[in-house]
């Protein structure tokens, strides 16, 4: 509202005009606030295009994982004389035994064996220089597992290698294993009794034997 006053006839707002208006809220501009601060100001791909491109990676990455699979194995392995190993060690029965049981119990299959007169110590003249032989290897797919047993059996040789099959890397030379009997066993616990280790040969060699 405006009045004229004076002889200028000068305009001059009234009380009325100079009130503030009140400042009106729409209940729907706090959602409208809410979805302008969650959307991304720096997305400028659309999401088609993104899921395309993730879909994409995600294919390469599970083909190249594929390719590797059809590539050589690493094999982890401990070797030590047979007399030493299948003998004498007075733990080594118990571990393969135990660590049999444990698969057993979950469905695990097996991934460790004992190879008489192992093919694959040609690769590694420095260890065969300090084996007496017949030698025998413990092999397993699980490095982890094979540095355990070298800090458990001690006095042993270990390392790895690569195999394109399980039958290249499990392959072995003729061997028989004979043990002299000791005279007088004063040991607590009983001796091993000769065959054990036949459970833990290749398959191909465990139905040989039998």
């Amino acid at each position: 509202m405006w009045s004229v006053t004076g002889a200028l006839g000068v305009a001059v707002p009234t009380t009325a005009a100079c009130r503030r208006k009140p400042f009106l809220v729409s209940s729907s501009l706090p959602k409208q606030t809410t979805k302008l601060h969650l959307s991304s100001p720096q997305l400028t791909l659309p999401s088609s295009h993104f899921s395309s491109s993730f879909k994409t990676s995600a294919t390469t990455s599970v083909q190249q994982q594929s390719d590797n699979k059809g590539e050589r194995t690493k094999y982890y392995f401990l070797v030590a004389n047979a007399k030493f190993m299948l003998d004498e060690e007075e733990h080594f029965q118990e571990q393969l035994f135990e660590r049999l049981r444990y698969y057993g119990e979950r469905e695990k299959e097996q991934d460790f064996w004992l190879v008489i007169e192992p093919k694959f110590l040609d690769k590694f003249p420095k260890i065969t220089q300090r084996l007496r032989r017949p030698a025998v290897a413990l092999v397993s797919t699980n490095g982890p597992w094979i540095t355990f047993m070298k800090l458990r059996l001690d006095r042993v040789l270990a390392e790895s290698f690569e195999a394109k099959s399980l039958d290249e890397a499990l392959a072995s030379n003729p061997a028989t294993l004979e043990f002299d009997q000791p005279e007088k066993w004063v040991a607590p616990y009983p001796k091993y009794e000769s065959g054990w280790w036949e459970t833990f040969l290749p398959k191909e060699i465990q139905e040989s034997v039998v």
